[in-house]
């Protein structure tokens, strides 16, 4: 969003009484920039060095589809072209907000200013404040908007009330996971069993089907600290196995260097058989190098490691199947597959992490059962699409390759205003609901979520369970 309008005009006071201040990231402001590179936020002489460094914030912004608001005087077409283009070029709406605030008071709040703007420069700005709107109209802005209070929606919420009715009329069908990839909780090391298993009791209670671990032996930079607590993957399946009764379990996903591939399908057969057939085995071409080098595993270059991705994805179920034959694979010889006990289920649900569409998606329609993906409903249909061309390509039915969903969610408590998210995926049960009405339309079957306040919000499970219940219906 752009504020539009004369020095004076209201548009930093209009920011921090939307409550914008509280996040200053979301505010980036030119009378700060030029504090930062020049005098102060009045030294006029830095302004063409504050307008570089305000043009190189908002790409890096609009890289990661932050929600962003511009607080210039927005006078200068040049200028708003540029910004309006930044935005559409990575997929973002882009507003306007124009203060057509009273002359007099502009020039009032002016002299007030311990560094008042010269009177013919905000003359000028007056006089292109008179003319901006006509100028707004034909510039292709999503939406222009006299100043008033505004409530900020993330990308993933905007068109949700919509797809909530969509969900109410017609119902679709969706399976939701529970991802764990944190246990640095209220109590320490000596309390994660207990607290583990409540979680893990509370998701199967509000509708759960899954649950899901990461397989990390250090917490990864997007989600902590490295020196938070992490526990082994495996180990913490194993665990989850005794204290559950009907949710699946997964590793999301399992690194292929980590293991010797004979050995990865040991684990996960026992584990089937010691949960009663509810494994599910994620694999993924492992990226994380820190901890290779840390626990001094090797970390071949890509293509390599895609080479042992092929590999297990074709050695797992020859190691779960009948016989013991030979397995010559591109890394890896095994002379019988042999594996007591099988896993009670007669195929293990292999599932692929990552959605690279020339290697990965290819992958999955040649081997997996499904595949998880990332990002907004578009990217995922994007996705769908030439995941599906690749299984045309190998005569495949499309239809036989699950796709799931990874993202960050949680439901605000009942006395919370959507406007104090605690972050940007953080929405009503109803926003939630059109949220993943969305993703199922484009063609995700199951949504995997991870809950930031997961074990220190008491509440956080439970309110999802509204959420799940939306797509029991469709069922």
């Amino acid at each position: 969003m752009v504020l539009v309008g004369a020095s004076g005009a209201g548009k930093s006071h209009w920011a921090a009484s939307q409550g914008l201040a509280s996040d200053r990231s979301a505010v980036v402001s030119s009378d700060d920039l030029r504090a930062l590179v020049g005098a102060g936020p009045d030294d006029q002489r830095a302004g063409n060095d504050a307008f570089e460094l305000l043009d190189l914030v908002l790409d890096r912004r609009s890289r990661r589809r932050l929600t962003t608001v511009v607080d210039t005087t927005g006078l200068d077409a040049r200028r708003r072209a540029r910004w309006l283009r930044l935005a559409h070029d990575h997929g973002l709406p882009a507003h306007v907000m124009v203060f057509a605030t009273d002359e007099r008071l502009c020039r009032s709040r002016n002299r007030e200013r311990a560094r008042p703007v010269p009177t013919n420069v905000l003359s000028s700005q007056l006089r292109q404040a008179r003319a901006v709107e006509a100028e707004l109209a034909s510039e292709g802005w999503d939406g222009i908007h006299p100043a008033g209070d505004v409530v900020l929606v993330p990308p993933q919420f905007l068109h949700s009330a919509a797809a909530t009715h969509r969900q109410q009329e017609d119902p679709m069908s969706l399976e939701f996971g529970l991802q764990i990839s944190r246990f640095t909780w209220p109590g320490g090391p000596a309390e994660i069993a207990e607290r583990l298993a409540g979680v893990a009791g509370e998701a199967e209670a509000a509708g759960f089907s899954s649950l899901w671990v990461m397989d990390h032996v250090l917490q990864i930079p997007t989600v902590g600290r490295e020196w938070e607590d992490m526990l082994d993957s495996y180990t913490t399946l194993g665990f989850l196995a005794g204290r559950t009764a009907s949710a699946r379990l997964g590793v999301l996903v399992t690194g292929v260097t980590y293991r010797n591939l004979a050995h990865l399908a040991k684990i996960v057969a026992t584990l089937d058989v010691l949960s009663g057939g509810r494994a599910m085995c994620g694999l993924g071409a492992a990226w994380f190098k820190h901890e290779h080098d840390l626990y001094g595993w090797d970390f071949p270059p890509v293509a390599r490691r895609y080479e042992l991705l092929e590999d297990a994805l074709e050695l797992l179920p020859l190691m779960w199947g009948p016989g013991s034959p030979r397995f010559e694979g591109r890394t890896t010889t095994v002379p019988a597959a042999t594996c007591y006990p099988r896993p009670l289920q007669e195929r293990v649900p292999i599932w692929v992490g990552g959605s690279g569409e020339r290697r990965t998606l290819r992958l999955v329609a040649r081997h997996a059962d499904g595949c998880n993906l990332f990002g907004d409903a578009a990217t995922v249909r994007h996705k769908v699409g030439v995941l599906h061309k690749h299984c045309e390509a190998v005569e495949r039915d499309p239809a036989t390759v699950q796709v799931s969903h990874l993202s960050t969610a949680s439901v605000l408590a009942s006395t919370a205003s959507a406007q104090d998210r605690p972050h940007p995926d953080a929405g009503t049960a109803d926003e939630q609901v059109g949220r993943y009405r969305e993703l199922a339309e484009a063609g995700v079957q199951t949504a995997i979520v991870a809950l930031p306040e997961l074990g220190t919000d008491p509440g956080a499970v439970g309110r999802f369970a509204d959420v799940i219940a939306a797509y029991r219906a469709g069922t």
